[in-house]
């Protein structure tokens, strides 16, 4: 497989639309509801807001006030200080996929514009097609009178042809 291929595809498609469709009439495929679909079914979106309820709790709230035991005091001690050290990990963590998710919104939004450009050249493209077409269409009548022009001179050499022929063959009888 060539790098070309691996880096961009195949998807050569003929010029036809997903549609299948020349898309010639001004017509379009433009589905707003695919269009404003999200781009992972877990994204957090007006839509799909996440879930509010869901929320990081280590330990249950103590419902009134209590004594604790001395294991119970040590216990919370050494809780408290692996969720502290875990707390600043996942602090980090969430920073670096913050960092990740900013990262693959460039790359979406570079990847959107680029699809921009590839549209407007291919209508720029279509667009010159077009106006060949038009000036090909435009050489018809010269064609067709280069045409009947090369007809009326095979006739006349035909109708030559004939009165030599007759007067030929007339001497022979």
């Amino acid at each position: 497989m060539s790098l070309q291929l691996r880096l961009f595809g195949g998807g050569n498609d003929g010029g036809k639309l997903a549609s299948g469709g020349a898309g010639n009439d001004g017509s379009h495929n433009i589905d707003k509801s695919r269009v404003l679909q999200a781009t992972s079914p877990d994204a957090i979106s007006p839509m799909n807001p996440g879930n509010f309820a869901a929320g990081e709790r280590s330990v249950p709230i103590v419902p009134a006030p209590r004594y604790f035991s001395k294991e119970e005091k040590d216990a919370v001690k050494k809780l408290a200080k692996e969720k502290t050290e875990g707390a600043r990990h996942s602090k980090t963590a969430y920073e670096k996929l913050g960092m990740i998710e900013a990262a693959d919104a460039k790359v979406h939004k570079a990847h959107r514009k680029y699809e921009g450009v590839v549209a407007d050249n291919e209508l720029k493209k279509i667009r010159a097609n077009a106006g060949l077409a038009k000036h090909l269409h435009s050489l018809r009548p010269g064609y067709a009178r280069l045409g009947l022009g090369i007809d009326k001179a095979e006739n006349n050499a035909r109708t030559r042809i004939d009165e030599i022929t007759a007067k030929l063959t007339a001497g022979m009888n």
